[in-house]
């Protein structure tokens, strides 16, 4: 979080208020960077705009426990926090507003890829071919790149040493993620009835 240089250094101690309305205000200060910021903040960021003593993970509990019954909440998203829209709110999100990159669009086919390189990164186009049995086309790979969901990973150990894939911290951010460790394992797939035919 780049830091203005002309703006007046900020009052983080705050000790000219009472301990209840400091406590009230360093909360807001968390709210406004989260509603703010695009992609998920870091604790460390966030420990900038309260008091030394402050502790940042009881005024993230409290700040959640503020926002319940709120159409958005707090979630721990790739090692930083964010503000994101209730999963009940999205229908009336895209009926009303311009959710832009907001609303992926993903087909089934791109989300089995996706899923494909979120379980076994970094992966080759050809890992991705040997899952899939046959080669997943280059616009595929572009729509998931120019979405943010994956990126080049480092090139593979094989001969002519081709580069892999890996997710983003913007899939974890899309899919409600807090790291890898979150994605359902092959059982809770199974009885999610999500291992079908591939739509390949």
């Amino acid at each position: 979080m780049a830091r203005d240089r002309s703006a007046p250094e900020l009052d983080r101690e705050l000790s000219d208020l009472l301990p209840e309305l400091r406590w009230r205000e360093w909360m807001r200060r968390i709210e406004a960077v989260l509603f703010a910021s695009a992609a998920p903040v870091a604790r460390d960021d966030l420990a900038r705009v309260v008091g030394q003593g402050a502790s940042v993970e009881l005024l993230i509990e409290d700040l959640a426990a503020d926002l319940e019954g709120r159409p958005y909440e707090l979630a721990l998203v790739g090692g930083g926090w964010i503000l994101r829209t209730r999963p009940a709110y999205g229908a009336a999100i895209r009926a009303a507003a311009d959710a832009g990159m907001q609303d992926l669009d993903l087909s089934e086919r791109d989300i089995a890829v996706l899923a494909a390189i979120a379980y076994h990164q970094p992966i080759t186009r050809d890992g991705l071919k040997e899952i899939f049995g046959k080669e997943i086309s280059r616009d595929l790979i572009g729509r998931l790149h120019a979405r943010d969901l994956i990126a080049t990973g480092p090139r593979s150990p094989q001969r002519g040493a081709p580069y892999t894939f890996v997710t983003t911290e913007m899939f974890l951010v899309a899919f409600g993620l807090q790291d890898l460790r979150d994605l359902p394992d092959h059982e809770q797939l199974a009885d999610a009835g999500l291992l079908g035919p591939s739509p390949l």
